[in-house]
């Protein structure tokens, strides 16, 4: 995809309009979108099936070369051979959009050569326009994001109901559904911490890594290694996502429940 402004404004338009087709339905009440699960616990319904449907025509639209990666699709071999892929979850958190709750967005990212460099998350029924372009900073409604300037863990802000005991010297504030808006709390300085310790797909955090990537924060998977998109198998275990002061701080917390989880050594 060129990258000029113009290309630019077309992705943001395409993903506003996917959102704003999903606020339609979901304002309309979830009784006129039929659902079910893809395996127990993991809700889908006809929105998000039309709702990526709409995206892949528009982008493929602006950049015919891209391969697709969309948590809605059947994945195939072809995104393997191109340098760059879309990498969409068309409504990430699909529970709360089922229960008539804001915590849902539309999630797009550009991956180019296995790292992204565009990502934009439309939610809608928030009022949010989140957009950030490698190396030319994130926005959220066109206001210019900076991650906290935190550096002790205790009192860490995190986005959650409850929290382990061992956690307990956290604090938690409001939590959306979506993985991606909570990744987007911590570049807007409302969180420091999203954490996790089970494997995760790219299409949930690409375009919220960008987003806090460039707002300053930090994101690597839970042994604090860097993400990487596009790979063969497009998962990663767990994610730690934190304001710069304090993510040392929580891979030394978190990585040896990822190891044992893992059945790693320790050390």
């Amino acid at each position: 995809m060129p990258g000029d402004d113009a290309s630019l404004r077309a992705v943001v338009s395409a993903v506003a309009d996917a959102a704003d087709h999903a606020l339609t339905l979901w304002a309309n009440g979830e009784t006129r979108v039929r659902q079910w699960e893809k395996v127990p616990g993991h809700p889908v319904c006809e929105a998000d099936l039309s709702v990526d449907a709409m995206l892949r025509e528009r982008l493929s639209a602006i950049d015919p070369q891209a391969g697709w990666l969309s948590e809605e699709t059947a994945d195939t071999v072809h995104r393997l051979g191109v340098p760059r892929v879309w990498v969409v979850d068309p409504i990430d958190g699909t529970r709360d959009y089922l229960r008539g709750r804001p915590g849902w967005a539309v999630s797009v990212a550009l991956v180019d050569r296995g790292a992204v460099t565009l990502g934009i998350l439309a939610a809608p029924a928030r009022n949010e326009l989140w957009v950030a372009q490698l190396g030319k900073g994130a926005t959220r409604n066109g206001v210019t994001l900076q991650a906290g300037s935190r550096q002790t863990l205790p009192g860490a802000r995190v986005p959650a109901e409850q929290l382990p005991r061992i956690d307990r010297d956290l604090v938690t504030v409001d939590k959306p559904n979506s993985i991606a808006l909570r990744m987007a709390m911590v570049a807007a300085d409302e969180a420091d911490l999203v954490a996790t310790v089970r494997w995760g797909n790219e299409w949930d955090v690409a375009a919220a890594a960008l987003i806090v990537q460039e707002a300053g924060g930090t994101v690597t998977d839970a042994l604090g290694d860097p993400l990487l998109f596009n790979r063969p198998q497009p998962t990663a275990f767990g994610l730690l996502c934190a304001a710069p002061g304090i993510h040392a701080a929580a891979v030394e917390r978190l990585t040896p429940r990822a190891r044992e989880i893992l059945g790693q050594p320790q050390g």
